[in-house]
């Protein structure tokens, strides 16, 4: 995932001031050099590095700080302060008409995900905002790239407006509009053409399309995984367009994560989406506020709820917590919750915006897959097996294991896990809020909470519960 590796670097960096009574100048000094190589490594840009890590410094370096009783804590503070500045402060929200239809236009290099990244953005309007897009196709040029946007709008049951590529993108767009108003939608978003690199044909039209339909939002999709070339592509499409805002793609890929603390400090475009995947649905908004929590590990609980209520139904939810609380939850509900769960997302992901939990995720392997393999053996049992668990014995869980391709390990495994997420979550349900409220503080141990080996075996390190 994006921003792993600096993320333990500066965690790293910054434990060596925290909880300690008193700092030094050369403490601060010493912890500035870490965080310097941390971003630098990240593929930050160097002029944000060295203002970024002067700001800091400046700060940390107070009077007000280094006589402070927690001036670790206080330089924390500091670092999440400017990390957010860094990243613009707050989320920027789209433009929309008060009346009439809104335009939005993609662009980007080829190969950024413009394409994708617009039908995403289509059911995120149409969710959010019950707006009626109209996605309509004016790359000519890439092949198959019309025939790739007509498949996400049949995916997404949204309407996608195309003439073929023998058809000038610029007449394209103009038939669109009628299109859009003769069927009363009211959000058009153009998926632009794309070229491997800048070049003075790709933004005549670019800007020719902009001076028809006069566009409420530019929207420049780039992609995380090119680095400092990202915040270039940025500059140079900005200069031209007056881009006003970006898209960063392939965030959950093993990217460094540089481009996302540079670009808004380089070159003034805010970032307003990320995208976190494949599937059409994941889309989210850049929360600078949020991200310097992620990185820092302090996790993410705000974006984590908001998951949690877009995926999960409310009156489900209550009547779990109620079997829970009556020790009446059995393995039905349990394959229910697993179901939810995958819908929320990569849970070592979801597991990192628990605030003190991400920190302790390193060494673990989440193996998703095992979910398929509990959802086995739980439709393995008999309809009366899955409603008592208790009465799980030895020769029943040999014909589960046989029924499921598993072994009775396996099974074995899954009944004690359950049992104990059974006494956990009762103990969880009568717990009192301050007790809770004390529980999900950073560094806090949560009930049941694996424990990091602190043994020498090789492999892929420890496993989480059920893996």
């Amino acid at each position: 995932m994006a921003f792993d590796s600096l993320s333990e670097r500066l965690q790293s960096a910054l434990k060596k001031v925290t909880g300690r009574g008193a700092l030094t100048e050369n403490d601060i000094e010493t912890m500035m050099r870490e965080v310097r190589l941390s971003l630098l490594e990240a593929d930050v840009n160097f002029k944000v590095v060295k203002e970024f890590t002067n700001e800091v410094k400046q700060k940390a370096m107070g009077e007000r700080v280094l006589k402070s009783l927690t001036p670790g804590q206080q330089v924390v503070k500091i670092v999440h302060e400017e990390l957010k500045a860094l990243m613009g402060e707050e989320a920027e929200n789209l433009t929309f008409k008060i009346q009439g239809i809104t335009i939005f236009m993609m662009v980007g290099l080829q190969g950024a995900g413009k394409t994708t990244h617009a039908g995403k953005l289509a059911i995120y309007c149409r969710k959010k905002f019950n707006k009626k897009p109209l996605l309509v196709a004016a790359d000519i040029y890439r092949p198959a790239a019309v025939d790739q946007l007509v498949t996400i709008g049949k995916q997404l049951n949204v309407p996608v407006f195309e003439m073929g590529t023998q058809v000038n993108p610029v007449e394209i767009v103009r038939n669109s509009l009628e299109y859009a108003k003769t069927n009363n939608l009211d959000l058009v978003i153009i998926d632009t053409a794309g070229r491997l690199h800048i070049n003075e044909e790709l933004m005549d039209e670019l800007k020719n399309i902009k001076e028809l339909v006069k566009p409420d939002e530019i929207l420049l999709t780039v992609d995380a995984m090119t680095g400092q070339d990202a915040v270039t592509v940025a500059s140079s499409f900005h200069e031209q367009l007056n881009v006003t805002g970006a898209v960063l793609t392939k965030l959950d890929g093993d990217t460094r994560g540089g481009a996302a603390l540079s670009i808004r400090k380089v070159t003034g475009v805010p970032i307003k989406f990320m995208g976190l995947g494949e599937k059409l649905d994941q889309l989210e908004i850049f929360h600078p506020d949020r991200m310097a929590s992620r990185i820092l590990g302090m996790g993410d609980v705000l974006s984590l709820i908001e998951k949690a209520q877009e995926s999960i139904d409310e009156e489900e939810a209550e009547l779990m917590a109620k079997k829970f609380k009556s020790s009446t939850f059995d393995y039905n509900d349990f394959k229910k919750q697993i179901k939810q769960i995958r819908k929320l997302g990569n849970l070592k992901g979801l597991l990192k915006m628990i605030p003190g939990v991400g920190s302790q995720l390193n060494n673990i392997d989440i193996d998703e897959k095992q979910f398929t393999n509990i959802e086995a053996m739980i439709n393995s049992m008999t309809e009366f097996e899955r409603k008592n668990p208790d009465v799980l014995n030895t020769s029943r869980k040999a014909r589960i294991a046989k029924g499921s391709g598993r072994d009775v390990g396996e099974v074995n495994r899954l009944a004690k896990q359950f049992e104990e997420m059974r006494k956990m979550m009762k103990q969880m349900m009568n717990m009192n809020p301050k007790d809770m409220e004390r529980m999900m503080k950073p560094g806090a141990k949560m009930p049941g909470q694996v424990s990091q080996s602190k043994g020498k075996g090789k492999g892929k390190g420890n496993r989480a519960p059920w893996y």
